[in-house]
C-alpha cells in the first residue's frame, strides 16, 4: 500500500449535484430561491404562532416546533450546497463533515418523530374531540416534543459515531452533496457491515416505528370523517389530513429508500435527486403545506402585518 492510502484523511471532496459550470449557476439560482423560501416560510410560522395567542393550541405548537426543525435541517446543508455551486473544489474538513452529519440527523430524526406526534394530535382531535383538551395538555405536548428531540439525538449520536469511527483512508471523493452516513460509508477502509446493521436498526426505529403509527392513525380519522354529515366538515378535515399525508410521502419515502437498502459501493444520479427531497424540499413544502394556506394562520398573518 502506498503512504497515501496509511494516511488518516482530513478533508473530503464532494462531486455534487453536476460538474457542468451553466448547470450549477441554475442549480445555485434554484436552491437559493428554495432556501430563502424554507428560511422566510419556517420563520415566519413561529412567529406567528408566538405572536398570535389564538394559535396557541397543541396543533400550532407542534407546528412550531416542525418549522423550527425544518429550519435547522436545511440550514445544515443548503448555505454549504450553495457555496459549492460556485467553486471548483468542493471540499470539506473531515470534522465539519462530523458536525454537519451530526445535527442533520438530528433534525432529520427529529423530524421524522414530530410527523408521527402530529398525526396522533390529529388522531385525538377528530375521532376523541370530547377528550382533546383532556389529553393533548400543555405538560403531555412539551412531553411529546422534548421526546422526538431526544430520539432524534439519540439515534443522531449512535449513526455519526458508527459512521466516523471506522478508518477513512486513500478514497476521499464523495459522490454526494452532503455528508451522511451512506455516502460516507462507501468510502471507508474496513468492512462496514456492522455500521451498516446499526445504522439500519436506528432507520428501524426511527423511520419505520413512526410511519407504523400515522397509518393506524389516519385509519381511524377517515373512518370517523366518513360518518361526518356535514360537508364542509368533512372537506376541512380530509384537506388536512391530505396536507400531512403530502409531506409523510416525500420525506419518509425518500428517507427509507435512502437508509433502508444494502450500502452499495456506488452512489448514482438517482439515489442524489432522491435525497434532495427529505434534505432540501420537504423543509420547503412544509409551511406551504401545513400552515400558510390554513385560514387561521392567513387570520393572524393580517391581524400582525395588515392591520
Amino acid at each position: 500500500m502506498g503512504k497515501e492510502n496509511q494516511t488518516y484523511l482530513t478533508e473530503f471532496i464532494f462531486l455534487g449535484l453536476s460538474s457542468e459550470h451553466k448547470t450549477q449557476i441554475l442549480l445555485f439560482v434554484i436552491f437559493l430561491i428554495i432556501y430563502l423560501l424554507t428560511v422566510f416560510g419556517n420563520l415566519l410560522i413561529i412567529l406567528l404562532i408566538h405572536a398570535d395567542s389564538q394559535l396557541h393550541t397543541p396543533m400550532y405548537f407542534f407546528l412550531e416546533n416542525l418549522s423550527f426543525v425544518d429550519f435547522c435541517f436545511s440550514t445544515t446543508i443548503v448555505p454549504q450546497m450553495l457555496f459549492h455551486f460556485l467553486v471548483m473544489r468542493k471540499t470539506i474538513s473531515f470534522t465539519r463533515c462530523s458536525i454537519q452529519m451530526f445535527f442533520f440527523l438530528i433534525a432529520g430524526c427529529t423530524e421524522s418523530s414530530l410527523l408521527a406526534v402530529m398525526s396522533y394530535d390529529r388522531y385525538v382531535a377528530v375521532c376523541k374531540p370530547l377528550y382533546y383538551s383532556t389529553i393533548m395538555t400543555h405538560r403531555v405536548c412539551i412531553h411529546l416534543v422534548v421526546e422526538s428531540w431526544a430520539s432524534g439525538a439519540c439515534v443522531s449520536l449512535v449513526d455519526t459515531t458508527f459512521t466516523l469511527c471506522l478508518p477513512y483512508q486513500g478514497q476521499k471523493i464523495i459522490n454526494h452533496y452532503f455528508c451522511e452516513p451512506p455516502a460516507l460509508l462507501k468510502l471507508a477502509s474496513a468492512d462496514t457491515f456492522r455500521a451498516e446493521m446499526v445504522i439500519f436498526a436506528m432507520g428501524v426505529i426511527i423511520l419505520l416505528g413512526p410511519i407504523s403509527l400515522i397509518p393506524f392513525s389516519y385509519w381511524n380519522i377517515i373512518s370517523t370523517v366518513i360518518q361526518i354529515r356535514s360537508r364542509d366538515g368533512r372537506l376541512k378535515v380530509f384537506s388536512t389530513c391530505g396536507s400531512h399525508l403530502t409531506v409523510v410521502f416525500f420525506f419518509y419515502g425518500s428517507t427509507i429508500f435512502t437508509y433502508m437498502q444494502p450500502n452499495l459501493k456506488q452512489m448514482n444520479e438517482g439515489d442524489k435527486v432522491i435525497s434532495v427531497f427529505y434534505s432540501v424540499i420537504t423543509s420547503m413544502m412544509n409551511p406551504f403545506i401545513y400552515s400558510l394556506r390554513n385560514k387561521d394562520v392567513k387570520e393572524a398573518f393580517r391581524k400582525i402585518f395588515v392591520n
